[in-house]
């Protein structure tokens, strides 16, 4: 068995890691979005297809990583989807080209899902190796600081009148010392190359019809308020003076979400834990255009932000659970169907949300769009029954 350095030094390499690839990487267009959407100047339209991209990109990275098209050294593969995220964002800053700008976020967006997928991997691997996949929550909680610490960077970089441009280039290089420090936090080791897929059975559990329509369901509910509830707070006069800690709020709410929820798993089961999620989040996306007031957005905010993630984490234990229990099924092959679906979700949701937008002048459509798919995505998270061998044992 490989020696590896200690669970929590691997644990908090992973944290930088995620912090670095989506906190920053793929979540900072949040924050910046209202920024470059005046002095580009971006239309919603146009900006809801530049987040598409990203996400289209998220989409292909997965189902690449996840099927076993992509193989050889997972630390590889993740230390250079990193490098390539950090050179994407920094690029963003040298151009005004829609095109560019697309390509730029398409990119970006794989490479943040080949370090989800690769890096979250080997992560806990060696974490199970050292018997302490406990551990994983602090990886995950990674996003969460990541989307805070973008939050922070952001509104210091207003403060002293540094505009988009500058934003891209200081997000970039903090992504650059992340990566440094996680090359050296995350030693390469014997174990690092990905087995072949296991060719199982191409026969999908029919479980995974539900949870794979929920799963697509919540990628669309829970984007568009991600993607631009900076922009709607600056638009909106009564609020605009919280645009600075918005996205702060949803950063911190996210950082023990994977936690809380894989707790409530453990005790209701996945697809309940997945369920209430969803009707957390729904009010949260509904509350950010129902109620005209700093005090509504910042809750609705904290909603989503406690919550997305840990669906997403939890909706693939589950995927996992129900390719483990069912003899000869491939695990790539379950995590790629509901990736699919995710993944497009919350590329339709983004180009839908700023196409509506433009149309009638206001986010409320979209998000109250987003929070019934959301609530119809509690209704079929139900409908995915699992063993759950462990419950006696909470």
């Amino acid at each position: 068995m490989a020696t590896y350095p200690s669970p929590l030094r691997t644990a908090f390499a992973g944290l930088i890691a995620m912090a670095a690839v989506m906190g920053i990487g793929r979540f900072v267009y949040t924050p910046i979005l209202p920024f470059m959407s005046e002095a580009v100047p971006l239309s919603e339209s146009q900006a809801g297809l530049i987040a598409a991209a990203n996400f289209l990109g998220y989409l292909v990275g997965s189902l690449a990583s996840s099927t076993g098209f992509l193989g050889g050294n997972r630390r590889a593969w993740a230390l250079w989807a990193l490098a390539l995220s950090v050179a994407t964002t920094g690029a963003m800053a040298l151009t005004v080209s829609i095109p560019a700008f697309l390509i730029l976020r398409f990119v970006g967006g794989a490479c943040s899902a080949l370090v989800m997928v690769f890096g979250s991997a080997l992560v806990f691997d060696r974490l199970t190796s050292a018997r302490r996949p406990n551990l994983m929550h602090i990886h995950f909680a990674g996003v969460g600081i990541g989307m805070a610490a973008s939050a922070i960077i952001i509104a210091g970089l207003d403060t002293i009148a540094i505009d988009w441009t500058g934003q891209w280039l200081v997000s970039a290089l903090a992504g650059l010392i992340a990566l440094v420090l996680v090359i050296f936090m995350l030693p390469a080791g014997k174990d690092d190359t990905m087995a072949p897929s296991t060719g199982g059975s191409s026969r999908i559990d029919r479980r995974m019809i539900p949870l794979s329509l929920s799963y697509g369901l919540f990628g669309f509910g829970y984007v568009i308020t991600a993607t631009f509830i900076s922009l709607l707070v600056r638009q909106t006069p009564s609020i605009a003076t919280i645009e600075p800690v918005i996205w702060l709020i949803v950063g911190f709410a996210a950082i023990p979400s994977v936690a809380l929820w894989t707790w409530i798993g453990r005790r209701l089961g996945n697809p309940a834990s997945i369920a209430l999620a969803c009707l957390v989040e729904a009010v949260g996306v509904a509350t950010t255009v129902v109620f005209d007031s700093a005090a509504a957005v910042m809750i609705g905010g904290a909603l989503l932000g406690g919550t997305f993630m840990g669906i997403t984490a939890v909706g693939m234990t589950t995927a996992r659970e129900l390719a483990v229990n069912r003899e000869g099924s491939d695990p790539r092959r379950m995590l790629g169907l509901i990736v699919a679906a995710f993944g497009a979700g919350q590329m339709i949701g983004p180009a839908f949300g700023g196409f509506v937008t433009s149309i009638t002048g206001s986010f409320t459509v979209p998000s109250l769009a987003a929070s019934a798919a959301l609530a119809v995505a509690a209704g079929l998270a139900m409908l995915v029954k699992v063993d759950r061998p462990d419950a006696r044992k909470s």
